[in-house]
């Protein structure tokens, strides 16, 4: 499959698109909303030359399990999976930040520890932290959401009402809907072995006025993971974690130069580590799922996506 050649399609009662970093977002008539989930990865906010094989399908199929399993806890905007590619949901105005929630100093906040920060997003950390361990009770360090590959940036819930970006009741109520779904999130992650160490939602107004979530959840892309088994004999000797998450590639970019930085060149991926990290994405499958992941899908072809996509929006009508 060539996720490129999506670029063209076109549904009756389009009234938008756009291209995202990994996916294809079709607005058909102001009302729902069509992503199309391509391979293509991206890191530091950058979309890498390489496509990496079942990515798409994998978050695609990970995030509709994930908002099946929180639908009771939060609305979100998901109606159906008509294929493993494609998603069909409401459409919603998006607020323009993301609502990360940690629950370890892990990833980017250990950078910005490392580096000296005390505070992060508004919230104080604590002094004689290590790498990797957890905070006393899970923290929300926003990010603005950029468009057009600019990079997002890190910022304080009194700032982000403050320049009008987000009222105070909605930002409360996205405030409590996501550390609700980091919650259920953790618990589906320790049944399954795993600790979810940290993430990113995103949310939007549906066109009643209701807050609901958007965009994915619970994948590798939007999340951290660790394994519980090994955790706490690896934090003890101050080892790096055996993770199930994006920061293995971030971490490979940054052992060849690369952090996303003006003038840093991007790395040449060999087969060898798209194979490595196709099979990373297959194991975080498996494991949050509990289901064998099959590559066996149907027609992914440009044609076979529209005829998919029309029947699930002529059901709709």
């Amino acid at each position: 499959m060539n996720p490129q050649t999506y670029d063209s399609l076109v549904f009756t009662g389009q009234t938008g698109f756009y291209k995202g970093k990994v996916r294809n977002v079709h607005i058909i008539d102001h009302k729902y909303l069509v992503l199309i989930a391509s391979d293509r990865i991206s890191a530091f906010d950058i979309v890498l030359p390489a496509n990496i094989p079942y990515k798409g399908q994998i978050l695609n199929r990970i995030s509709a399990y994930m908002l099946e399993a929180t639908k009771d806890l939060v609305p979100n905007w998901l109606i159906s999976v008509p294929h493993p590619n494609v998603s069909v949901g409401y459409y919603c105005t998006p607020f323009p930040v993301e609502m990360v929630v940690r629950g370890y100093l892990a990833g980017h906040a250990a950078r910005e520890y490392k580096s000296g920060k005390r505070i992060l997003c508004g919230v104080p950390l604590p002094e004689g932290m290590k790498e990797n361990q957890a905070f006393s009770s899970p923290i929300i360090t926003p990010t603005t959401k950029e468009q057009n590959g600019a990079h997002d940036e890190d910022i304080s819930k009194e700032e982000i009402i403050s320049r009008g970006l987000v009222s105070e009741e909605d930002y409360e109520k996205m405030e409590d809907y996501a550390l609700k779904l980091f919650a259920k999130g953790t618990e589906m992650a320790t049944e399954k072995g795993l600790i979810l160490v940290d993430t990113k939602y995103e949310f939007g107004k549906d066109q009643d006025g209701n807050i609901r979530l958007i965009d994915e959840i619970h994948t590798p892309d939007s999340s951290r993971y660790f394994y519980r088994d090994s955790y706490r004999e690896l934090l003890e000797q101050s080892l790096p974690q055996r993770q199930l998450s994006k920061e293995f590639v971030r971490e490979w970019l940054m052992e060849n130069g690369f952090q996303g930085k003006s003038g840093q060149q991007i790395p040449e991926m060999s087969n060898k580590k798209i194979d490595e990290i196709s099979k990373r994405y297959i194991e975080l499958y498996e494991t949050i799922t509990g289901e064998k992941f099959s590559s066996g899908i149907p027609d992914s072809s440009p044609d076979a996506i529209y005829r998919t996509v029309t029947e699930a929006l002529r059901q709709l009508s």
